[in-house]
């Protein structure tokens, strides 16, 4: 049965004061070990998310609050996200892979390797209007056995690359983080916000119409505790970011303006529900839910 926590925003700009929702965080699951990587099917209504130690999916069904497998094992899945199609686009730590798992639910690989060698542990994915699919490569999933298999890492480095959607070229477009995180496009895609966890900062790239990066600038600065993890926009430009036991909002020149505080470590959020004023938040053992005035972004399947 679902139960619930009071809801807690903390206003630190007159421009987050308007931001509320309903007074009560609904808790719909508990007991993962690391949840991550919420993804929302508005045509089925069910949302689906990782739990990456125990090797595993799970599925919420809007309809009726139920929870059960989606996927076990997972292959380690971190950050997912859907594609043009309606398709899940997965990280998978523990294969070392970003996959894509067709209407049939077979499963094709995106991609492997760069120039040969296997990636660290893919992370998290976004997707671009025009197909490409852009990820994050830090090495949580070979550094020991508990989110992956521990393994030699052969690529020098973490980066940020680029999968193309009609060649399956992948290039790297930013080598210069030390733990590359989470990801998400301004909503005109001319722009890609990138958090570097061990730095404890988010970077925004201009990108260009080859598809490369240029820029890098740091968008804002954490505390200490703020290990920025997962981003969403919403549909005005505000960034919303999972850092520790908080969903911190800033506005789109970079000031922080407020935080939606939750008593676990958040690691990720997504908007969903039919008008995507619902937030999700993934956080460490549990899934939470708050119906919001805020509206999501728009996905990729909708730009068209």
């Amino acid at each position: 049965m679902t139960d619930t926590i009071p809801t807690e925003f903390e206003v630190l700009d007159e421009r987050f004061a308007a931001i509320g929702g309903d007074d009560q965080i609904e808790r719909l699951h508990t007991g993962t070990r690391w949840a991550e990587g919420p993804v929302y099917f508005p045509a089925g209504r069910f949302l689906v998310w990782s739990d990456i130690p125990n090797e595993r999916m799970l599925r919420w069904d809007e309809m009726t609050g139920a929870v059960g497998p989606f996927r076990q094992p997972s292959g380690y899945t971190n950050g997912n996200t859907l594609d043009r199609e309606g398709r899940l686009i997965s990280c998978e730590h523990g294969n070392r892979r970003v996959t894509r798992t067709e209407h049939d639910g077979s499963i094709t690989v995106i991609a492997d390797r760069w120039e040969g060698k296997r990636f660290n542990s893919p992370n998290d994915v976004v997707v671009r209007s025009d197909g490409s699919v852009w990820f994050t490569d830090p090495p949580y999933g070979i550094i020991s056995n508990y989110e992956g298999w521990a393994a030699e890492q052969e690529i020098d480095g973490c980066h940020v690359y680029r999968a193309d959607p009609v060649t399956g070229e992948v290039r790297i477009v930013a080598d210069d983080f030390v733990r590359p995180n989470g990801l998400a496009f301004s909503l005109d895609e001319s722009r890609l916000y990138i958090a570097d966890t061990r730095m404890k900062h988010l970077r925004v790239f201009d990108v260009r119409e080859d598809g490369t990066l240029a820029g890098g600038k740091v968008f804002a600065e954490g505390t200490e505790q703020d290990n920025f993890d997962g981003l969403r926009l919403d549909d005005t430009g505000r960034v919303w970011a999972a850092a520790d036991k908080a969903v911190l909002c800033y506005d789109p020149g970079g000031t922080l303006i407020g935080r939606l505080k939750l008593p676990e470590a958040t690691s990720n959020l997504v908007f969903g529900g039919l008008k995507r004023n619902r937030m999700f938040i993934t956080a460490s053992s549990s899934l939470y839910s708050l119906m919001t005035n805020v509206t999501g972004a728009r996905p990729v399947w909708a730009r068209r």
